[in-house]
């Protein structure tokens, strides 16, 4: 009881209150800018130049466009009825797939965002970690010099360098894999082993691109953690005692490394989600980055707000998530 009351509670609130400062925000931000969704859409309609509309046309249109917007009112019943439309998911309608509904996309969206992100987190996390943490306990060896030196040169690129030259290493001077898209074009959907292959051969350059700029940071944190672990005096005292050393890496040092580690996942999560968003755009992939590109470009307000909301929760929730399952790898979280 004591530690629900001291440690979960605590978070559990903590998640509810940056999801509620979130989405507010996600609402302000829009109706302060100079952009009005609702002029530029008629605008865009306008000048085709071939349609006319008369004026009472034209304003019965705004009011209409108003109400899918959800602009009618003054910014505080807009605000009422927003999240009175979020509590039903309802988000409006798409301005880019019109009349499709903005949840509807995102739907069919977000399983190809988060099969790549969660796939993509836990390989780098764990090789990341894997060869910091070796690196940082050999660091005599000559192999952990240069490993160190290759993550310093990987870790400062961004996802979208690394993914333009993957595209020109793998797709253009060796095409070995498609460039754009998750599946080939005339495939259908099943659950067959030449589907998945297919699946997996269009995702791997995107998987890779994410997977090696995030092995970079996790090697260099691992490896500093290791090596000031490793000067603790009951590492020195297990060596002075002749335990085997592959003994002390694995029980001793690398086991009390990697709880920072688990925290620096919850923290670092939000950064690669956007690093997802921006790969997908690259690689015309078809999860939330790619239809975040196209809302942009089109200026759906709706798209973007629901893609926005639906991120908030997704990280709010998964850094929830490690936070309540730390005292599992930590017990002196749970006895303190």
């Amino acid at each position: 009881m004591n530690f629900l009351k001291r440690y979960i509670l605590p978070r559990l609130i903590q998640y509810f209150v940056v999801i509620f400062i979130g989405i507010t925000i996600v609402f302000l931000v829009p109706r302060f800018t100079p952009l009005d969704p609702v002029v530029s859409v008629m605008n865009r309609m306008t000048s085709y130049g071939s349609m006319y509309l008369d004026p009472q046309a034209l304003e019965k249109l705004r009011e209409t466009m108003m109400e899918l917007y959800g602009l009618k009112g003054s910014v505080w019943e807009q605000y009422i009825k927003f999240w009175g439309r979020l509590f039903k998911g309802d988000f409006g309608p798409s301005l880019s797939i019109f009349p499709t509904p903005v949840i509807s996309i995102i739907r069919d969206s977000l399983p190809w965002t988060a099969g790549l992100l969660i796939i993509a987190a836990l390989l780098s996390w764990i090789i990341g970690n894997i060869l910091g943490g070796l690196a940082g306990y050999y660091s005599e060896k000559r192999w952990s010099k240069i490993l160190s030196v290759v993550a310093m040169s990987i870790y400062p690129i961004p996802y979208y360098i690394m993914a333009l030259i993957l595209i020109i290493l793998f797709a253009y001077i060796f095409p070995f894999f498609p460039i754009v898209g998750g599946y080939s074009i005339g495939m259908k959907p099943s659950f067959s082993i030449s589907f998945i292959l297919n699946l997996i051969k269009h995702a791997f350059l995107p998987a890779l691109a994410l997977i090696i700029v995030g092995i970079g940071w996790w090697f260099l944190s691992m490896r500093s953690l290791t090596s000031t672990v490793k000067a603790e005096d009951y590492v020195i005292y297990a060596e002075v005692m002749g335990i085997p050393r592959r003994k002390i890496l694995f029980q001793y040092v690398m086991k009390n490394s990697l709880l920072p580690q688990i925290t620096n996942l919850a923290l670092q999560i939000g950064g690669i989600f956007s690093g997802s968003l921006v790969t997908e755009s690259v690689f015309s992939y078809p999860g939330l980055g790619q239809v975040l590109y196209m809302a942009i470009n089109n200026g759906d307000f709706n798209l973007m707000m629901g893609i926005a909301v639906f991120s908030i929760v997704g990280i709010s929730t998964t850094a929830l998530l490690i936070d309540l399952l730390y005292p599992l790898f930590d017990p002196r979280v749970r006895y303190r």
